[in-house]
């Protein structure tokens, strides 16, 4: 069973075939054309933390795709009312594909593991990778060729910058994070990625300036995620020197290009100034949310369509 828990579960070679695919998909609906590729298939949205990008770009893709969704929030009571077992061996029986946005990432690995459909990640503490791929289709419109362009990461080495941080590796792309002693993304995920792309080039730097110099991509999240609230006063006062504003922009080329994975919290990791600015690609990136995960949605369960219609 192919699952998408982080993009570990696929090959190089997949991601391409997966970003060609929302490619295709992305020009036929410019062109009026929706093809029904999911018809009569069935979504299921299990989720334990608010969303918009996600569920509206999921539910969203699969309507387009001819296929419906169900949303399944915390009165379906998922691992509450029931044994985790039946409940996940139950849900596996009605719907072919599941998207589970979860607080931990271990409930994500048990819930596929008890699965005979697939099971994609829409969001966990450890990685984003849903994300990932549509932030990978929006440099790939800015620059074509992706391999060897520089991605920068400013803030914290957080789920998403995990996600980036290995999608840059398996499409050839540099990746530097700058952020505060304490906050770099973990060894042991830096050495798992290695490990699988030996030619990866990962570095991690305290100064943002130095780091956006030779800057293709300047990419940055919330200093505060869900569940850190806690941690606000510290967050920002450790976090306050890797802003994203205008000053920072004028210090990398002029063709970089900024990305943030929205919601943004205006005025405190990004300006409006940056946000609004011509460098942005923001929305665009937001947009490309559902054109990445139609291409998923149709390599997963449609695989004979990709090989048939996409070039």
């Amino acid at each position: 069973m192919q699952h998408f828990r982080t993009l570990f579960d696929i090959s190089r070679d997949d991601l391409k075939r997966i970003l060609a695919t929302a490619t295709d998909l992305k020009s036929r609906l410019e062109s009026g054309d929706r093809p029904p590729v999911l018809q009569r298939k069935v979504l299921a949205l299990l989720f334990e933390k608010p969303s918009l990008r996600t569920r509206v770009s999921f539910e969203s893709g699969i309507a387009q795709l001819g296929g419906t969704s169900l949303f399944l929030g915390e009165e379906v009571g998922w691992g509450k009312r029931e044994s985790y077992d039946d409940f996940a061996r139950v849900l596996g029986e009605y719907v072919d594909v599941v998207v589970c946005r979860a607080k931990s990432h271990d409930r994500v690995e048990q819930f596929a593991s008890l699965n005979l459909v697939p099971v994609i990640n829409g969001l966990t503490d450890l990685s984003h990778p849903c994300q990932a791929i549509a932030d990978a289709l929006t440099i790939q419109e800015a620059f074509g060729d992706l391999a060897g362009r520089r991605v920068v990461f400013v803030g914290d080495g957080n789920n998403v910058a995990r996600s980036l941080l290995l999608v840059s590796a398996m499409l050839g792309m540099s990746f530097t994070l700058a952020c505060p002693d304490g906050y770099a993304i973990d060894q042991a995920w830096c050495d798992r990625v290695i490990k699988a792309y030996p030619d990866a080039k990962i570095s991690q730097i305290r100064d943002p300036n130095e780091a956006v110099v030779d800057a293709d991509v300047i990419y940055t999240d919330v200093w505060i995620s869900m569940g850190q609230e806690s941690e606000q006063a510290e967050r920002r006062q450790v976090f306050s020197d890797y802003r994203v504003d205008e000053k920072l922009l004028r210090l990398a080329p002029r063709h970089a290009r900024l990305l943030h994975c929205l919601p943004a919290v205006r005025g405190q990791e990004i300006t409006d100034g940056a946000i609004d600015g011509p460098q942005s690609d923001v929305i665009r990136q937001a947009g490309n949310r559902m054109h990445a995960q139609k291409g998923l949605l149709v390599w997963l369960l449609a695989r004979e369509w990709v090989d048939q219609y996409v070039p």
